[in-house]
């Protein structure tokens, strides 16, 4: 019988992760998809990052994961979003060659040693003892195995929607996995259905570009990975659009023709990522909505609509289309539509991402309810990496709030379960200035360098800027303004600053940059990089701040610290009451900082459990 050590099932975002990292750290692992020359589809947006999404690349670069490489290898476009906001919000985006990434991907995989790419569905899990040990193919040939990762995406039960047209797919054009569902059914996972849509395409030579606003990259790019330093690809501009009234009462006039409003989608869709269709009934006030045209590569006229996903029938999508200034006569390559999918209730799931019920099974990406390929890649990583240390016998690798917004990610999703489509923000984030997309190298390199994904000239040239960065905070912390600085003379009409103030003080006056320093840094011998330049403005400017959010952290860090048994008994605690431990037995929290963030858990609910908690401690370190 053939065997692996991990087998990853489905070629998404996630499992390219997934099966990348289990078989870089060296397990013998294989990644089974339905089509293998479709890993790494972008199956909606062509693009990588945006607001927290960048922050999440970031951190799988830092961690030893591929997405971000093979992003900036791949990008025509580079944007930092929320520029003008403070540093905490501010996130990488990139235009993606939606071919070049699937190819750059798939080459990555095939170089990777312990690593086989298979073509096959797989059809059920094989279970002994509570423990994974193998999978069966729709053929009926078993395979043996020691732990699988679930990276099902929109295929699990995969049902489209264009109108009132309906079939059976996990994406358009391709077959759905109908058989897993049940075999997860049986082993008694609680699953729900969830929904996504997708925007029609358009012909980019039907378009009078002349009529919409242009939106052009940045000059100086924001690479995702942190051992990216040229731009790779030809950059192209996108455009922005806007809906109007005319279009919107199509909509409105033929929404009893909308399987989302007439009853046949019956997943919930994404709050923050919303229809077209629901757009106009939910904000019936908004006489327009902005719209982005993206090209899809560099050498295809297909262009992506964003901002109008929609499950509306072909005639309805081509009607609103030729309202839209600049798209009267847009040719449709293919038309929006929805699919529904199942998903297994994240609340299952260790930290680990394994599942609580059976051992050695992993679930992460949409199988979880998350949306998003920076999410699903996010989960592939941690989930792979901890099914190779589990096999291993080495401990696994656990993220905190503090950490990142991947242990953000992950905490979320166990602790509260989902309803809708998870996406990340910033706003997830209690300690988002802590967690900048400058030092995800910082916070999250020394894992991957620890694992083996990190190699030593990658840690070496991390440690090597950093110390440049904290030498030049503290330069600064130790250096006065005189009376004969280069910096007064330009400094003094603005500010009032005097002689004998120090340069850390005077570079947090919000009117001063680092930028007007940076010649006193190189007289001083200091050669720092653009982006290291950035990272000690950052950490002198809000050192008071960020000194704060540490302290924060510290104190959360005395409730994770006190941890709760696997099968603590909440009926037995005195003063809890019954909704209190329905909710605690749900979930089933590892810790009393995790206990405080289940919805509806109450601070007084987890004080009696503290307290119980020690009365127990005390008792068994008592004599008998």
């Amino acid at each position: 019988m053939q065997h692996y050590d991990v087998i990853v099932i489905g070629g998404g975002h996630a499992g390219c992760e997934a099966a990348a990292a289990a078989a870089r750290l060296g397990a013998k692992t294989a990644l089974f998809t339905l089509n293998i020359g479709m890993i790494a589809q972008m199956s909606c947006n062509p693009a990588i990052g945006g607001i927290a999404k960048g922050h999440l690349v970031r951190e799988i670069d830092a961690l030893g994961g591929i997405m971000a490489e093979v992003a900036d290898r791949t990008a025509i476009q580079f944007r930092l979003l929320n520029r003008s906001r403070g540093p905490a919000v501010q996130s990488p985006r990139a235009q993606s060659d939606k071919k070049l990434y699937r190819q750059e991907m798939q080459a990555l995989l095939r170089r990777i040693a312990h690593l086989t790419l298979e073509q096959g569905e797989i059809a059920a899990l094989q279970i002994k003892g509570g423990k994974v040990c193998g999978v069966v193919l729709d053929d009926g040939r078993p395979i043996s195995c020691r732990a699988v990762v679930l990276t099902t995406g929109t295929f699990l039960n995969g049902l489209c929607h264009v109108g009132e047209q309906k079939f059976i797919s996990g994406r358009a054009g391709e077959k759905a996995a109908l058989q897993l569902s049940g075999s997860l059914r049986e082993l008694g996972f609680s699953l729900g259905r969830l929904k996504t849509g997708t925007p029609p395409r358009l012909d980019a030579g039907s378009i009078n570009w002349g009529r919409f606003e242009a939106q052009r990259g940045d000059p100086q790019p924001t690479f995702f990975s942190f051992r990216s330093h040229q731009v790779v690809q030809p950059q192209i501009c996108c455009w922005i659009a806007y809906t109007n009234p005319r279009a919107h009462e199509i909509i409105r006039r033929n929404l009893d023709r909308s399987p989302l409003y007439g009853g046949e989608i019956v997943g919930i869709g994404p709050r923050y990522c919303p229809s077209f269709e629901d757009k106009v009934v939910k904000f019936p006030e908004r006489e327009r909505h902005q719209l982005f045209l993206e090209p899809e590569g560099l050498d295809t006229n297909v262009i992506y609509l964003n901002g109008l996903s929609t499950s509306m029938p072909v005639d309805v999508q081509k009607a609103v289309l030729a309202e839209i200034e600049g798209l009267e006569k847009a040719v449709m390559i293919r038309p929006g539509y929805a699919v529904e999918y199942d998903f297994v209730q994240p609340a299952q799931l260790q930290p680990t991402l394994e599942t609580e019920r059976v051992q050695g099974l992993y679930h992460a990406g949409q199988i979880n309810g998350t949306s998003g390929y920076e999410e699903a890649a996010a989960q592939g990583l941690m989930a792979g990496i901890n099914a190779a240390l589990q096999i291993a016998g080495r401990g696994p690798l656990l993220l905190s709030r503090s950490d990142g917004y991947i242990g953000i990610l992950i905490d979320d999703l166990i602790t509260k379960g989902v309803d809708e489509p998870y996406r990340m923000f910033t706003s997830r984030a209690e300690y988002r200035l802590l967690l900048r997309i400058d030092n995800a190298d910082r916070r999250l390199m020394p894992y991957g360098h620890r694992l083996g994904l990190i190699s030593d000239s990658t840690y070496r040239e991390f440690e090597a800027k950093w110390a440049r960065v904290d030498q030049a905070v503290d330069w600064l912390r130790r250096h006065y303004l005189k009376h004969d600085s280069p910096l007064l003379p330009h400094l003094l009409p603005t500010i009032g600053v005097e002689p004998g103030t120090s340069l850390a003080l005077l570079l947090r006056r919000p009117q001063v940059r680092i930028e007007e320093m940076a010649p006193v840094f190189f007289e001083h011998g200091f050669r720092l990089s653009a982006d290291e330049l950035e990272s000690v403005e950052t950490q002198v400017k809000y050192e008071g701040y960020i000194q704060q959010q540490l302290r924060d952290v510290e104190r959360l860090r005395g409730l994770e610290g006190k941890k709760i048994p696997a099968h603590f008994n909440y009926q037995g605690v005195e003063g809890l009451s019954r909704e209190m431990v329905e909710r605690l037995s749900r979930v089933r929290p590892a810790s009393l900082g995790q206990a405080l963030r289940i919805p509806g858990v109450t601070p007084a609910a987890v004080a009696i459990l503290s307290i119980q908690l020690e009365r127990r401690r005390l008792a068994s370190a008592s004599p008998s």
